[in-house]
């Protein structure tokens, strides 16, 4: 699932100012607090198309995928591993 994230919102989650603060923040920030911030952006369910060519930088962390394209949108990128389980019958 992808979501079009505002990018004044997400800098002021992580109290940055760009892009580059964001990566510099997150490296030194717990993974699950991470998640936990994204989490709370993540609300908008309307698919996105998402030009991968056009990413001009990208943060992955966990399930989480962060790309920030060269028209200075930010898409947020969750990607759910689905638990495969066998069945015996």
């Amino acid at each position: 699932m992808i979501a079009s994230l505002d990018k004044n919102t997400l800098y002021d989650t992580f109290e940055v100012n760009d892009f580059n603060s964001l990566e510099n923040k997150i490296d030194i920030m717990a993974p699950s607090l991470v998640e936990y911030y994204l989490s709370n952006l993540y609300f908008d369910e309307s698919k996105i198309y998402l030009n991968k060519q056009n990413i001009e930088k990208t943060l992955c962390f966990g399930e989480y995928s962060i790309y920030f394209d060269y028209n200075d949108e930010i898409f947020l990128e969750i990607n759910k591993k689905k638990l495969d389980t066998c069945s015996l019958w």
